[in-house]
């Protein structure tokens, strides 16, 4: 078994900086002027990203232990499969705003650099609170259970932004012109600055993806409390979101099972978290059951559709 070498600060700052040389490329290069991402483009980006998870996963064996690699694993997957949920989400948001397709990629690239923050300081803060009372995983379980009992009756199609708090916020302090500026997310008029409509779905994205890691963020503490497999996990499932979301927003419809899948996950980490006083599932028992449920919901959602197809927008 290889040795297990200790989580240094350097380890942390080479990752982020990596991540951040990856993302600059991204924006800098690849996508540095609008286009429409077509469907075999974002396939293979959301390839790319896949393999470069597992590639990190190999590495986690290398330096550290099968165990951990795992556990990354296993996180992997909790967190990108929750984020299918955010992607569909996002999809209704786009719809809504009417968002021109060669600009949505511009807004996911902002909106998850943004949800990459935001979910740092969730991940510190957690962890921190865990270390200090490790009895809130009791209490995280329990919300677990309740929210994968929830998503079966919650419907998300629905996208209203004057009840968004911090839209209203944002209206209240600034002008929102009513045309979009090509890919802009500010303008300027004789009367001074304003936000375009694409700096408002922005904002949406941004709140929409915090509320989805108030569920996320707990149900992977189920699988591990190692902050560095927890950021990395989400770090990884996160950048694959945007080229995700390009590759299913045109199947969307064809998930119809997929959120009784994404609920059965919650429960199942959920009573995980709660029972681990009674009962211990191996780690990658519990990779296998996760993935089970996941893939079972798609299949199952594909078999569905094929007998009843899905209704076509605006039916």
């Amino acid at each position: 078994m290889p040795a297990e070498f200790a989580i240094t600060p350097w380890h942390w700052a080479a990752f982020i900086g990596v991540i951040l040389f990856l993302l600059a490329l991204d924006l800098g290069v690849f996508h540095k002027s609008a286009h429409v991402v077509t469907f075999r483009e974002a396939l293979g980006w959301t390839s790319a990203w896949f393999v470069l998870a597992m590639c990190f996963a190999g590495l986690l064996v290398k330096i550290q232990t099968p165990e951990k690699a795992g556990l990354f694993v296993t996180g992997y997957i909790v967190e990108l499969s929750l984020s299918m949920d955010n992607v569909f989400v996002i999809a209704v948001i786009f719809r809504y705003f009417k968002v021109p397709t060669q600009f949505q990629h511009r807004v996911l690239f902002w909106g998850i650099l943004g949800a990459l923050i935001m979910r740092g300081v969730m991940i510190w803060a957690g962890a921190a609170l865990v270390k200090q009372w490790e009895w809130l995983l009791y209490v995280l379980g329990a919300f677990l259970v309740f929210t994968g009992i929830k998503m079966i009756f919650t419907n998300n199609d629905g996208v209203d932004p004057e009840k968004n708090p911090v839209i209203r916020l944002a209206r209240r302090f600034f002008k929102v012109s009513s045309e979009f500026a090509g890919q802009k997310f500010m303008t300027r008029d004789g009367a001074g600055v304003l936000l375009t409509p694409l700096a408002i779905v922005l904002i949406m994205v941004e709140t929409t993806d915090l509320v989805f890691a108030l569920d996320s963020i707990p149900a992977i503490f189920g699988i591990t409390t190692d902050p560095f497999i927890i950021f990395t996990s989400n770090v990884f499932a996160i950048l694959g979101l945007r080229s995700l979301y390009f590759v299913l927003a045109g199947a969307i419809a064809y998930f119809t099972l997929l959120k009784f899948g994404l609920s059965l996950v919650l429960v199942f980490i959920g009573a995980k978290m709660m029972g681990k006083h009674w009962f211990e599932i191996p780690t990658f028992v519990s990779l296998q059951i996760v993935a089970g449920i996941i893939l079972t919901s798609i299949i199952a959602s594909f078999v569905l559709t094929r007998f009843r197809p899905p209704p076509k927008d605006g039916a």
